[in-house]
């Protein structure tokens, strides 16, 4: 987790941590309704806004989006005990993970390129003779830039000698690599959901986090007090976020009232055995490369915006397809959870009839709290099947190719190329592996929505470099995948 997002990660956990002790409680709406009062009591400090009614009213949005609702449909008049009760009523989760809020949203300047007061109005000129769009013109011995022409493609200030030349970005809008979010006539932003890939680069990139997954977790403590049978499907990179065992954290969710937690890399491993098989027969068969298609994330771009792309995809399914149906084969009437890193899976779930809710690690993280469920003092308990060491590594950039290839024989082993987060210029890359029908780097391409892979999503909790020291630690005491027996 980026340093810059944890003061927003904890606002998120509080709210949480509050809206589960309310559901636990005795008056689940009262206590929802106060939380923004109690986390804001009259003549208290006001942090970060300019009065507590301000506050106030970011805290009740973020209690909204806790209790899985969208923002943008809800009615300033409507009481946060009424948004308590349709969550408690409802049957189905809303399609769409994320929403905006608004009263956080701080609606940025737009996103452009200006001359600052550094520049010296040189002879030669070089932003003048750079720009292809004929948009840098010198006015009194200053460059001048007609925004109506510029392109924000940024060579001017590359060749600028003095620095002169500054870009104004919208952090959101700028990590959204295809451009799904952009002000509204408002000037706040707003989710194209028709073009969103659930990548979560923007919840991750304001630093207002108004950006906000909408939670599970009360339609998951519902299903718990119901008397359902819950297990948990735990994805690899879970194991790089707690300060305990696997098996510690095992123990613990089993104390939150699941009936039994399954590891993810179960899946992984029938991913890793298919996508081999598919790899050795498309190679065969003459195909120039093929694309993993573990990344839910990945497989939103490819759906909506490089379907071209589709006939490289690899047709195997994701770990947590595999694990979910192992898991409702065994248990048909049990309510799915997948513990995920990040946003991507909320859709990928939405779309598959086994998988029933998602909930992430910081909601877990809260879950705990409330419940004050220390970890590191929890005894240790085994999961059903010990995984393999590449399907556990799944989380890691290049884990993916890493266990495809320890399922291949020397003779059709893959040359990996690495697409190590999506971004714009790895969308374009891929676009051109399309359109040509070739990629010089390898001919089994791995593709990550999130840099680091799953590691580094949007819903993780621990920074990067500990967390793959201690997820690391847990491979390398795993067999190796050629050792597994594996569902067919």
């Amino acid at each position: 987790m980026a340093e810059s997002a944890r003061q927003t990660s904890q606002l998120k956990k509080e709210i949480l941590v509050r809206l589960i002790k309310a559901y636990l409680g005795d008056n689940f709406e009262e206590e929802t309704r106060l939380i923004p009062y109690d986390m804001r009591p009259k003549g208290s400090e006001v942090p970060y806004r300019c009065c507590i009614h301000k506050e106030r009213a970011i805290l009740r949005d973020r209690a909204i989006a806790g209790l899985g609702l969208s923002i943008e449909k809800a009615e300033d008049s409507t009481l946060l005990s009424t948004f308590a009760q349709i969550a408690e009523n409802r049957t189905e989760v809303e399609e769409n993970p994320l929403t905006v809020l608004q009263t956080a949203c701080r609606g940025c300047v737009p996103s452009r390129i200006y001359v600052t007061d550094l520049c010296q109005g040189c002879v030669a000129r070089p932003c003048e003779q750079t720009c292809k769009f004929g948009a840098i013109h010198v006015e009194h011995g200053k460059s001048v830039i007609d925004q109506t022409k510029c392109k924000n493609c940024g060579m001017c200030a590359q060749v600028c000698p003095y620095q002169a030349i500054a870009r104004i970005i919208v952090p959101c809008e700028n990590a959204c690599p295809v451009g799904a979010i952009a002000k509204d006539d408002e000037g706040l932003a707003h989710i194209d959901f028709e073009k969103c890939i659930s990548c979560g680069k923007c919840v991750s990139a304001c630093p207002f986090g108004a950006v906000h997954e909408k939670s599970q977790i009360i339609d998951i403590l519902k299903a718990l007090k119901s008397g359902k049978k819950l297990v948990a499907m735990v994805a690899p990179a879970i194991f790089g976020q707690f300060p305990c065992s696997p098996k510690q954290l095992r123990q613990a969710i089993l104390e939150l009232g699941f009936s039994d937690v399954v590891e993810v890399a179960e899946g992984a491993e029938i991913t890793s055995k298919r996508e081999a098989a598919e790899f050795k027969e498309r190679m065969e068969k003459g195909d120039p490369f093929m694309t993993t298609s573990c990344c839910a994330g990945y497989n939103e771009l490819v759906e909506k915006h490089l379907p071209e792309l589709k006939p490289y995809r690899s047709e195997t399914k994701t770990p947590a397809y595999y694990t979910a149906e192992l898991v409702k084969k065994d248990n048909p009437d049990a309510v799915t959870v997948f513990f995920s890193p990040c946003v991507a899976k909320r859709r990928e779930a939405y779309l598959n009839p086994d998988m029933d809710y998602i909930i992430n690690y910081e909601e877990l993280s809260a879950w705990f709290t409330a419940l004050e469920i220390e970890l590191k003092d929890l005894e240790e308990s085994e999961f059903r099947k010990e995984s393999a060491a590449e399907a556990r590594n799944y989380a890691v950039t290049g884990g993916v190719a890493g266990a495809v290839n320890a399922m291949l024989d020397d003779e059709h082993k893959a040359h990996a190329c690495i697409i190590d987060g999506l971004n714009k210029q790895t969308i374009r890359d891929l676009k051109k592996y399309a359109k040509s029908g070739a990629c010089e780097l390898g001919n089994l391409i791995e593709v990550m929505a999130c840099t680091g892979g799953c590691l580094g999503g949007s819903s993780t909790i621990n920074n990067y470099k500990p967390a793959l020291k201690q997820l690391t630690n847990y491979v390398n005491e795993s067999p190796a995948i050629k050792d597994a027996e594996i569902p067919e």
